[in-house]
């Protein structure tokens, strides 16, 4: 972590440094920009329960052709950076993580993640996103991150409570799914204040998976 965090009243960095995606990595995992090359490692992991819950709904078919479309279609949101989660051990990509959401004017990101499940409950998604946050607070110079979260997902509201997000309420019926119903979000965040006590609480837990292998 950068011993001197940017103040609120320091400019942020340009705006093309935020839409960018430049190669982060950890003690276990490398995000690097996420390709259609891709498809593959996720498609080979994935079930249904990787899909659930994602509010863009995913590939419309479970095959490599299809994960590549839906890869193209994340590329191409406006105000969105997406990131492959790979292994640093065996270079396989076991998830996604984005910049969901971008707005550098107002100095905050919205992080949201999907892992599939070899990954799942392990040092994966602690690292993923300390990396991620630390981008956001130490390069970019965000105030605010931001996770929305289906309130039907146990696992991921659970993760924000370990994490150490302030949990700020529920959107209700907020997101419109592709299947036509509509989903209660909710909202958490870190602040730049939190942030120190929140990367120390990450890397303990990365430190703790990686002692217990």
């Amino acid at each position: 972590m950068s011993p001197d965090l940017p103040s609120d009243s320091e400019s942020p960095a340009p705006a093309e440094e935020w839409l960018s995606a430049p190669t982060l990595s950890g003690q276990v995992v490398t995000l690097l920009a996420l390709r259609e090359e891709h498809a593959a490692d996720l498609l080979s992991g994935a079930d249904e329960q990787t899909l659930r819950f994602l509010a863009r709904g995913g590939p419309t078919e479970a095959t490599v052709a299809g994960w590549a479309d839906y890869i193209t279609r994340l590329n191409a949101l406006p105000r969105r950076v997406n990131f492959a989660v790979q292994l640093r051990q065996t270079g396989q990509v076991v998830g996604r993580i984005s910049y969901s959401e971008v707005r550098e004017a107002d100095g905050w990101v919205e992080i949201g993640t999907m892992l599939l499940p070899a990954a799942q409950g392990s040092a994966v998604n602690p690292e993923a996103k300390r990396l991620l946050m630390a981008r956001a607070f130490e390069v970019l110079g965000a105030s605010r991150v931001q996770f929305k979260v289906d309130a039907r997902n146990e696992r991921s509201l659970r993760a924000m409570e370990k994490l150490g997000a302030v949990r700020e309420g529920t959107l209700r019926q907020y997101q419109r799914l592709p299947d036509g119903a509509t989903r209660d979000s909710v909202m958490f965040s870190v602040l730049r204040s939190e942030w120190p006590a929140v990367e120390v609480g990450l890397r303990r837990r990365v430190d703790e998976f990686l002692r217990n292998q």
